[in-house]
């Protein structure tokens, strides 16, 4: 199996069970432990993490959604400047989520790299 699918599927599942216990930075967590173990190549290292985050986000966000008929997800989109659309809201936390993991992605490689050297 490649490394790209490997290192995505195991950060969905890290996510998944450090989000039952902690904040929302578990997927922080999630995508540095993955990169620390699954060694990716060079732009992988930051978008096979952010891809896995944008589709575990955005899916647990629409069930949760899903599950009161988006009322909160539309207030909050009514604050944003979002215009009330509640699956943009769902868009745009999947994409802020991505982008944290996939930093920490890069900084659980660059760990990796400096701990290989020593």
């Amino acid at each position: 199996m490649n490394r790209n699918i490997i290192n995505f599927v195991v950060t969905i599942i890290i996510a998944y069970i450090l989000s039952l216990f902690m904040d929302w930075y578990s997927v922080m967590i999630a995508a540095f432990l993955s990169a620390l173990l699954i060694s990716l190549k060079r732009t992988a290292v930051f978008f096979i993490p952010f891809l896995a985050i944008l589709l575990f986000w955005t899916i647990y966000s629409f069930v949760l959604g899903n599950a009161n008929d988006f009322t909160m997800a539309n207030r909050i989109a009514v604050l944003l400047p979002l215009g009330g659309n509640s699956y943009l809201l769902i868009l745009v936390t999947g994409i802020i989520g991505g982008i944290t993991a996939g930093i920490a992605a890069v900084f659980g490689k660059q760990l990796r790299l400096i701990s290989k050297k020593q």
